[in-house]
């Protein structure tokens, strides 16, 4: 088996045991159970946002390489800039809170758990009786790509670790990571930080829905927190890209509600 099969399989039964867990205690078997008969009439009612989601996907899928063509010949060059504007914040933070016990941590969450982050909420706002908060996490979701797909097109950019600014700590502890990421990432793809954004979008809907999954909230936001801090951690974003990827995340919650049901609470 290939190392990305590997990998990629990896992934995918650790997502069908973590869902399955955090189904049963946060969303509960009732809830569950109700999604029996349901499931299919709440995804034809929000059919138009997962169809949004789904050609942005696509394109971007599609599209990678050709729009990184398009970034190499024509997009602003900017991480000279961004380097001058933080300097060796990375380096410093890897020199000052490296462990082994960190890098194992913050390795698994970019990998394992920001695919538990992004799968999970689509399950839990599925089991609610209206899709009101469901599709407007799958516009937030297809703003935050559609936007971070022309931002990686307008700036190339590289990120700390193709500029020895710290240690490239995710590939130097786990390598079999490395065929998973390349296969859905461009090494120019830094800013915004999709990882950031998306991570945070998680959380803000977490927030903004606590009354529904109280215990959901705390864990979204642990490990949206541990997530943002890895991509620098691990050498992969600069700061800059991670303050980016924050108010794209804020900004495409906010439109998500503007567009979808604006008159409605949740």
């Amino acid at each position: 088996m290939s190392p990305f099969l590997s990998v990629l399989r990896s992934v995918v039964l650790w997502l069908c045991a973590s869902l399955f867990v955090a189904g049963i205690a946060i969303v509960r078997p009732k809830r569950l159970y109700g999604l029996w008969g349901n499931a299919v009439p709440r995804l034809r009612d929000a059919r138009r946002e997962l169809l949004a989601l789904g050609v942005v996907l696509l394109v971007s899928a599609v599209g990678r390489g050709s729009l990184q063509t398009i970034s190499e010949l024509f997009g602003l060059r900017l991480t000279g800039f961004i380097w001058a504007l933080e300097g060796n914040f990375v380096a410093w933070l890897q020199q000052a809170f490296a462990t082994p016990e960190l890098t194992m941590y913050f390795s698994s969450v970019y990998v394992y758990g920001y695919a538990f982050l992004l799968a999970f909420p689509f399950l839990a706002y599925l089991a609610l009786p209206k899709t009101t908060t469901l599709r407007r996490l799958l516009v937030a979701y297809a703003f935050n790509y559609a936007i971070g797909l022309a931002l990686y097109t307008a700036v190339f950019a590289h990120g700390p670790r193709n500029l020895n600014v710290g240690t490239s700590l995710l590939y130097t502890h786990n390598p079999e990571f490395s065929a998973l990421t390349s296969a859905v990432n461009e090494t120019t793809n830094v800013f915004p930080s999709l990882h950031t954004s998306l991570s945070v979008t998680v959380a803000a809907f977490a927030v903004l829905t606590r009354e529904e999954y109280p215990l959901w909230t705390p864990l979204a936001v642990w490990l949206a927190g541990s997530v943002v801090i890895a991509t620098m951690y691990l050498g992969i974003h600069w700061l800059t890209d991670v303050i980016g990827g924050t108010v794209l995340a804020l900004g495409c919650v906010y439109l998500s509600y503007r567009i979808v049901d604006p008159d409605e609470v949740a």
